[in-house]
């Protein structure tokens, strides 16, 4: 009950409590009254959206004939919203990666959707984005990473591995060393772009709530809806970018 109480009191004082963040805390965030929630909150946040999204997926799915799925919903719904977005990362998909990239949408989609409403869920009162903890944007990119390779080696063969050695075979020595080091930095280049933007965002809304908490929060409240959604599609066009080349290198070779 002692924990229900706090998180009553940490949501209704929640821009001091974020703005401690910036002094060694974290802010206050409701998965710290779960088990283990004070160490594992960014786990139980980013779990929450898995399920969420799983769970939405299924409803939209679930919810509509086969027949009807290509009829429009009248209404704004959860099923227009997830038609729009993914039909715009598959027409973005389509320019980047060329005409066989609908078989990468899945990832792409889910990493988009994933990363949006993750960031999302930092504007929300009594929650911290999840794109706020390292590991997770780590996991993110790193999931990426491996996946570029292996979508690299499943359409080129060994063939592949060519590009690490050059246009010709005498640039090997010098080449290999710079495409491997390239390479091992896009996903830290993912990993700290969108770690370092989020947690920046969160700090300036949650600085302005605490110094002036009427009317001046709600722009930048809308700024946080801009980098929301803008670290998703900058996460996501980049890992399109990586696929491209991966792909792409069996036509050049």
């Amino acid at each position: 009950m002692s924990k229900w109480i706090l998180g009553l009191l940490a949501t209704a004082t929640l821009p001091a409590t974020a703005m401690a963040a910036g002094g060694g805390g974290h802010g206050f965030s409701w998965f710290m009254i779960l088990p283990g929630g004070e160490q594992y909150y960014y786990f139980y946040a980013a779990l929450f959206i898995a399920l969420f999204l799983v769970v939405g997926s299924a409803l939209v799915v679930g919810s509509r004939r086969t027949e009807d799925m290509v009829i429009p919903d009248p209404r704004f719904t959860l099923r227009n919203l997830f038609e729009l977005i993914l039909g715009f990362l598959s027409q973005l998909a389509e320019d980047i990666i060329g005409h066989h990239s609908k078989k990468y949408v899945p990832l792409l989609g889910s990493c988009f959707l994933f990363i949006l409403f993750m960031n999302l869920l930092g504007l929300i009162p009594g929650f911290l984005p999840p794109t706020q903890k390292m590991n997770i944007t780590v996991g993110l990119a790193v999931t990426i990473f491996l996946s570029t390779h292996y979508f690299g080696v499943r359409e080129n063969g060994i063939a592949y591995f060519k590009h690490f050695l050059g246009p010709v075979w005498w640039m090997a020595p010098i080449m290999l060393p710079i495409e491997i080091i390239s390479h091992l930095a896009r996903p830290m280049s993912l990993s700290l772009r969108l770690f370092g933007n989020i947690t920046g965002d969160h700090a300036v809304v949650a600085g302005f709530m605490a110094l002036i908490p009427v009317l001046v929060p709600s722009v930048f409240m809308g700024l946080g809806l801009f980098v929301s959604f803008m670290q998703a599609f900058i996460f996501t066009v980049l890992s399109m970018i990586y696929i491209s080349g991966a792909v792409a290198h069996g036509e050049d070779h």
